[in-house]
């Protein structure tokens, strides 16, 4: 009975009709499914693909991009009496350090000679590093806005002018070296007392010749004679304000007396830096050398 009343009211084609429509609205909205997953899939592949090749960008950018030169400022005091070395003591220990440590500037040295007990004028070495030329002329002005750093060196920054804490000081900015643009730690196991800091000055004749022996540390790769060598080199590095130019600065570090002699004794031996010094081109580049031997501070970063 009901087929006959869907017959005689022409439901039967209209009913065929709605379940074609439903089919066919099925079978596109499946293909849409279908293109939408495949369109997803595609756009997942796309940004994997570019996030990968932006990785490795961003590792070859990293590679290539050389680190930054740093700044050294290489601070020397000079004093005459226990009272003066007693309050420079002080006031790197409590005061100085201390504020550099805060204002995130590590790995300071603070130096004294080791043929410097008899002598008039002694002296004590200050070695500061710094990221950027900037952070240089910005110091003193950040010290005196910190107050800890103002209370704990009054003695040293308030000092009467007939009872001064030094006889002089003497600043050397330097910049370091292309093939060793930051300093590195030494590796050493001894006492502090016993370690030997040799601080290097090497003067030239003229700027072409100092900028010749420059390149001999870089180019030339003395720098990798020594590291090869294991000398434990804090840093090398040009002076760009000093009192002796134009001349270059590098430090090395040894356990102890005995162990620096061995390691000169094999560096000036050794096949490369016959064949480096004999070469004609790095001839007459220096003309004076000051070696300084220093021992580090108990309160020295190093």
């Amino acid at each position: 009975m009901f087929c006959k009343i869907i017959t005689s009211f022409g439901l039967n084609e209209k009913l065929n009709k709605c379940k074609a429509d439903i089919a066919g609205n099925c079978s596109n909205f499946i293909k849409f499914i279908n293109k939408s997953f495949e369109m997803e899939k595609k756009v997942s592949i796309l940004k994997w693909f570019l996030g990968a090749m932006f990785f490795m960008i961003l590792v070859s950018w990293a590679a290539n991009k050389k680190p930054m030169r740093e700044f050294y400022q290489l601070t020397v005091y000079h004093f005459k009496n226990p009272e003066q070395k007693k309050v420079l003591d002080n006031y790197f220990q409590n005061a100085l350090l201390p504020a550099l440590h805060r204002l995130k500037i590590t790995n300071v040295g603070v130096f004294k000679s080791l043929a410097n007990d008899t002598v008039a004028d002694k002296l004590i070495y200050v070695f500061v590093p710094f990221k950027s030329l900037e952070m240089v002329t910005e110091l003193p002005s950040k010290l005196k806005a910190d107050a800890a750093y103002m209370s704990q060196g009054a003695t040293y920054t308030d000092a009467s002018y007939n009872d001064p804490p030094y006889s002089r000081m003497e600043t050397i900015l330097l910049h370091a070296f292309p093939s060793a643009p930051r300093m590195q730690l030494p590796s050493l196991q001894s006492a502090k007392k016993e370690r030997v800091y040799e601080l290097r000055s090497y003067e030239s004749a003229t700027e072409k010749k100092f900028e010749n022996k420059v390149q001999m540390f870089n180019k030339g790769d003395e720098i990798g004679l020594f590291r090869r060598l294991d000398f434990n080199a804090i840093f090398y590095s040009e002076v760009i304000a000093g009192s002796k130019m134009p001349n270059l600065m590098y430090m090395t570090s040894y356990e102890n007396k005995a162990a620096r002699e061995e390691h000169w004794k094999t560096f000036v031996n050794d096949p490369y830096w016959k064949k480096l010094s004999s070469m004609p081109e790095y001839q007459n580049n220096v003309s004076h050398i000051d070696i300084t031997f220093l021992y580090p501070a108990d309160y020295s970063d190093f």
